[in-house]
């Protein structure tokens, strides 16, 4: 039986790169950095304390462009926050935005991802 979304995968052109970002600028934790078959790697990576991960893929090694994967959006405790923490660790990110379902914005991730993050309205 299907319990929840394991990861999502994301296909980028340097695997090294990717995981700075994600690692050092999201704070992101390692689950895995492993060889695969054939000059490949799986690079897996997740917010810590998450249940589901991103595989940072290696576009070439599986025929996929840079950028391409899912649009991801991740759950804040507090997005204008977030905005200040990954500014001052040299994010680019968009202006918070309020809306009637919750707030938001978005950041700036290697080879032309970009990924929302969200609060849902306190009730």
């Amino acid at each position: 039986m299907i319990t929840s979304v394991a990861s999502a995968i994301l296909y980028v052109s340097d695997q090294d790169s990717a995981l700075e970002f994600y690692r050092d600028v999201l704070g992101f934790d390692v689950v895995m950095d492993a060889e695969m078959e054939e000059d490949s790697r799986w690079l897996e990576v997740r917010p810590s304390g998450a249940q589901t991960s991103l595989v940072l893929a290696a576009a070439a090694a599986f025929g996929k462009q840079p950028g391409e994967g899912a649009y991801l959006t991740f759950a804040a405790d507090d997005v204008a926050a977030t905005v200040e923490q990954l500014r001052a660790r040299g994010a680019r990110t968009s202006e918070v935005t309020r809306e009637p379902w919750g707030t938001y914005a978005t950041v700036d991730a290697p080879d032309g991802h970009k990924l929302q993050f969200n609060e849902r309205p306190q009730n």
